[in-house]
């Protein structure tokens, strides 16, 4: 091995170093926590996946969703019928067809698979960008809520996500109340 003369050596000192400022580190962190339980902060937690399933505003966007891309979804529904049915023509009557008359039918179905699937990505595209535009709706009116219920509650620090909370922090049901009064 080709090794150079205090090659483990500046090794060594770095390494010290490093353990020297993780051990500097680890101070401030407890410092920080015992000056933070000395201060009494209160910390709230709102789940957003409940909000976006139990809100009166989720619920009434997912309602306009539906009416809104209802036509679209009936379409849709209508098109893959009609290919069900010309491909079903197709298996029953395919073998006592002329060649030009089946192959006709096969170019056919082939042309209308194409068209509904181009049309379902597309409907799945606005659909989930109308989602995405309601949702973000959702979480501004559910933000200004939570702000709100944090400054006459007097929280510090409210956290939408965690691995584990205390149910008594939870503050849920209270933004959900106040969403569902605030039309």
């Amino acid at each position: 091995m080709d090794r150079k003369p205090g090659q483990f050596k500046d090794k060594e000192t770095t390494l010290k170093r490093f353990h020297l400022l993780m051990l500097a580190a680890a101070l401030a962190v407890c410092s920080l926590a015992a000056q933070a339980q000395a201060a009494e902060i209160k910390i709230g937690f709102i789940d957003a996946d409940r909000i976006n399933r139990e809100s009166a505003p989720a619920e009434r966007a997912t309602k306009k969703l539906e009416k809104e891309f209802a036509p679209r979804e009936q379409e849709l529904r209508k098109m893959e019928q009609q290919i069900k049915s010309l491909q079903g023509q197709l298996e029953k009557d395919g073998l006592t067809m002329s060649e030009t008359d089946r192959r006709n039918k096969e170019q056919e179905l082939g042309r209308q698979t194409r068209e509904f699937q181009r049309l379902q990505r597309e409907f799945r595209e606005d659909l989930n960008l109308r989602r995405n535009e309601e949702l973000a709706a959702l979480f501004e009116r559910a933000n200004k809520v939570i702000k709100q219920i944090a400054e006459a509650e007097k929280f510090d620090l409210i956290l939408q996500e965690a691995v584990y909370r205390n149910p008594r922090i939870d503050i849920t049901d209270k933004v959900l109340k106040a969403l569902a009064a605030d039309k």
